[in-house]
């Protein structure tokens, strides 16, 4: 799954370093060892892939944001120096400034960085919302993601002790963005969450969501 050193999609995104899936894979698992962050990373990846599709980007790319955009809260677990921290680790290791401004941007209010394009709305979009998403999953006996229906995540979401980690109006906050610049604003909340529910069925196995983990 290789891109092209440069990527100029819709939205005139460019890279300036060839990356693939496989290295930036390496490198999330050089700074994280926690299976359950690993998840997330991975699980954000298949939404932004799904994104792209519909919205016919660059689908490669987005994944590989997805994937790398926590890459360095292992070792910067706070808010005052991630994803600032990380950002310096990529550019030392040659990444291009389009997409350390994209990761820099879905914590607008430590960098300074604005959401400008359709794949910083998206990244934040997906981000937190996936984590409800895994959680309901893993609360089932098969811990299988082809058994969580919407209805169940909607009964999850209602309970605020469950998931309490995600900040319910954040995710409206940030779907209700995305749908304004990426889809007219016809993008509802919970269709939304239907999506990024299809998408994490779609990448089970590689999630480890499949069964695998059942008692």
């Amino acid at each position: 799954m290789k891109m092209a050193a440069v990527i100029v999609g819709r939205n005139n995104i460019r890279a300036d370093v060839t990356k693939n899936r496989d290295s930036t894979w390496k490198l999330v698992c050089e700074f994280v060892q926690d299976a359950g962050l690993r998840r997330h990373m991975l699980s954000v990846a298949a939404a932004m892939r799904w994104y792209a599709e519909q919205l016919d980007e660059d689908a490669d790319y987005w994944e590989v944001v997805g994937l790398i955009h926590d890459f360095d809260w292992e070792i910067h677990p706070d808010l005052d120096r991630h994803p600032i921290k990380g950002a310096d680790i990529l550019r030392e290791r040659g990444w291009d400034e389009a997409t350390i401004r994209t990761i820099l941007s879905h914590y607008t209010e430590g960098t300074g960085v604005e959401r400008e394009k359709p794949i910083d709305f998206a990244l934040l979009a997906c981000d937190e919302i996936t984590g409800l998403v895994i959680a309901t999953a893993l609360v089932r006996p098969s811990r299988n993601i082809a058994d969580v229906k919407l209805k169940s995540i909607r009964k999850k979401w209602k309970n605020l002790k469950f998931a309490a980690g995600v900040d319910r109006t954040h995710v409206e906050e940030a779907t209700a963005d995305f749908s304004r610049v990426c889809f007219d604003g016809q993008l509802d909340l919970w269709a939304h969450i239907g999506n990024v529910l299809t998408a994490l069925q779609r990448s089970a196995h590689v999630l480890e969501l499949d069964g695998q983990l059942a008692d």
